[in-house]
């Protein structure tokens, strides 16, 4: 597996990789950091050319991980490498819990140590689902999104696509997200909120509109 990225992020996924004894042919990508290391850790090849990703699909394993956190980087990396000849795959820490009935979970997800998925809850792609988060009972999250450590998703919520949480924050039941929209953290939002928009307080309320970028 590539895993795209080699700083930050992509170092969780290095640790939900050693959980899951998936090390072999490990290696990650980095060509924006040109003066960064050959080897991480000593260890894992960083590769840092197109070229060079397009020969390991080619000639070693088909399968990369978005080690990015920001949602509108990781779709565009992710088109990036399924156009190099890629599979994206899932990575699921050992030490989540997640329930055994209605639960699915999209391509290119990433889901980390101490988060709690239960029954019939819907993950799209793309998604980053960051540590100790609990996304309850029939809760659906769009594609590309980002939820921070510590966020509460409770039943019946709807996230859109490239929806970013904030830590902390907590989403009632029945609230609907839109497209593109940002909580901060630490806000409670009990009502609906509409796309592109930030949103903030306790309770949470709009505080702009935002651009929207994808």
């Amino acid at each position: 597996m590539i895993i795209v990225g080699a700083k930050g992020f992509a170092k969780e996924l290095l640790e939900i990789q050693h959980q899951t004894n998936k090390l072999h042919n490990l290696c990650f990508y980095d060509d924006w950091n040109e003066e960064g290391p050959e080897m991480l850790h000593g260890t894992f090849p960083v590769l840092k050319k197109e070229r060079a990703a397009k020969a390991y699909f080619q000639n070693i394993d088909r399968y990369f991980a978005l080690g990015i956190g920001n949602p509108n980087l990781r779709f565009a990396l992710f088109e990036k490498f399924i156009a190099l000849g890629g599979l994206c795959q899932s990575t699921i820490s050992t030490m989540a819990e997640i329930g055994h009935y209605g639960v699915t979970i999209g391509a290119g997800c990433n889901i980390l140590s101490g988060v709690k998925i239960s029954n019939d809850v819907r993950i799209g792609i793309g998604t980053m689902i960051y540590y100790n988060s609990v996304v309850t009972h029939d809760a659906y999250i769009g594609n590309f999104c980002e939820i921070s450590p510590n966020v509460t998703l409770l039943g019946r919520c709807s996230i859109g696509d490239f929806v970013q949480i904030g830590t902390g924050a907590i989403i009632f039941p029945d609230v609907v997200i839109g497209n593109n929209t940002v909580i901060a953290a630490g806000a409670v939002v009990r009502t609906s909120m509409p796309a592109s928009v930030l949103v903030a307080g306790v309770p949470a309320v709009i505080k702009k509109q935002l651009i929207q970028t994808v």
